[in-house]
């Protein structure tokens, strides 16, 4: 099958991956979406995975003010380089992050940051993390993926390391 512009510019709109990356997860794929769209889901795992203990000291802060100005969100969301922290899609998953945490009140950014007399009480840790750890909640925007899976993609489109480093967020008339 012969791979059109059309279908390379669709699978980036999917993904959000490079047109090279696209083009090639297509060719390996035969043309099929589908299989094109998994090849760079298992790609950018793969990616993720190598790029994940590289030190990640970039990045931004992002604020964000929930409509009425009831809900406020200060995110930051590190990388590796200045170049990388000013990107296009760096930016815009920055906000939805941000976004989402106003949306779901997520407690801690990982699993691993879930005090050990909390896990305890817990009958079912794995539903319990995923209602309360940011990283395994399921993006509010896809729900079919976690914030992991959405930040892994834009890992594998910008090729640095990149990790929530820490968020707050305030709700008027609301204490911990």
């Amino acid at each position: 099958m012969e791979i059109t512009t059309d279908l390379i510019k669709e699978l980036r709109e999917l993904t959000s991956c490079g047109v090279i990356e696209c083009k090639k997860a297509l060719e390996e794929s035969a043309g099929d979406l589908q299989k094109a769209k998994a090849y760079l889901q298992k790609r950018g795992l793969e990616i993720a995975a190598k790029k994940g203990s590289r030190t990640a000291k970039e990045g931004r802060i992002e604020s964000y003010l929930h409509s009425g100005n009831k809900i406020g969100v200060m995110l930051e969301l590190n990388c590796e380089t200045d170049f990388v922290a000013k990107n296009e899609d760096f930016v815009r998953i920055s906000k939805d992050i941000a976004m989402h945490i106003a949306a779901m009140n997520p407690k801690y950014v990982r699993r691993e940051d879930i005090p050990e007399d909390v896990l305890k009480e817990q009958k079912d840790v794995n539903v319990f993390a995923k209602e309360v750890c940011l990283m395994e909640q399921p993006f509010v925007k896809e729900p079919g993926k976690t914030i992991t899976d959405i930040i892994n993609g834009i890992i594998a489109s910008v090729g640095e390391n990149i990790q929530v480093g820490r968020f707050i967020r305030y709700k008027v008339n609301e204490s911990e």
